[in-house]
């Protein structure tokens, strides 16, 4: 792993969110590292989804701060330096892949070249000029994976990104990741299958919308006594429960 770097990209202090009338997250503090590949991480309902959604300014906030590349989140200053790729795929059905993304990148000033580009690194060569409804579930997930990083945003938000995907497809991403991350691009990747803490940079572990532990995942192996890292989750739930 590289060394921790200062800068900060996202901070989050004493956020509450309430969603339906349920209390989502509870006055959670968190730091993102800028240029690395971050890890939220946490079984399903400990608030994930909600907590990138904050960062990225599209969802209500009933108390606390976020900033966002030292702007406040969901402000116009931010449009073109966040990429948000959300669980559901957030691209156009009746439109190819290769129309999807020459629409967003027309949207966010980018090149024609842009749009090759990140066909050729979601692995999407072959299927460029098909229509996405016609796609598989996998590679509907890699068209919205693309539209997030055709503009070559300084912030990749990404909720789920791998979910449905084979192994093989699964580390490539990863490694293009760690690609974006080593050129100064800051990821924010959340997952619920805790064997891909270890590819990330830095870990955020949620649990019932607070933080339950922060840092590499070799400071959490320490930190909780543990290898593996399920075993590292629960015994800081353990001992949280004391």
């Amino acid at each position: 792993m590289r060394e921790t770097r200062k800068l900060t990209a996202v901070r989050l202090e004493r956020l509450r969110v309430v969603r339906g009338g349920t209390l989502v997250l509870r006055d959670l503090d968190c730091e993102v590292p800028a240029g690395r590949v971050t890890g939220i991480l946490g079984p399903s309902g400990s608030g994930k989804t909600t907590l990138l959604r904050s960062i990225v300014g599209v969802q209500r906030v009933e108390a606390g701060t976020v900033t966002v590349l030292d702007h406040p989140a969901g402000t116009a200053a931010l449009r073109s330096r966040v990429g948000y790729m959300t669980q559901a795929p957030s691209v156009y059905g009746d439109l190819t892949v290769r129309e999807n993304l020459r629409f967003f990148a027309r949207i966010l000033g980018a090149s024609a070249h842009a749009v090759d580009e990140v066909i050729d690194r979601v692995s999407l060569h072959d299927e460029r000029a098909r229509v996405v409804n016609r796609l598989s579930g996998g590679q509907r997930a890699r068209v919205s994976l693309a539209a997030a990083l055709v503009g070559s945003p300084d912030l990749l938000v990404l909720d789920e990104p791998t979910v449905g995907l084979d192994p093989v497809l699964r580390r490539d991403l990863w490694e293009l990741f760690h690609e974006l991350a080593e050129h100064g691009k800051t990821l924010l990747v959340s997952s619920h299958v805790m064997d891909e803490a270890a590819r990330c940079d830095t870990l955020v572990l949620l649990r019932e919308g607070r933080v339950l532990a922060q840092g590499t995942p070799d400071e959490l192996r320490r930190e909780a006594g543990a290898d593996d890292l399920d075993a590292v989750f629960l015994a800081l739930v353990e001992r949280q429960a004391r």
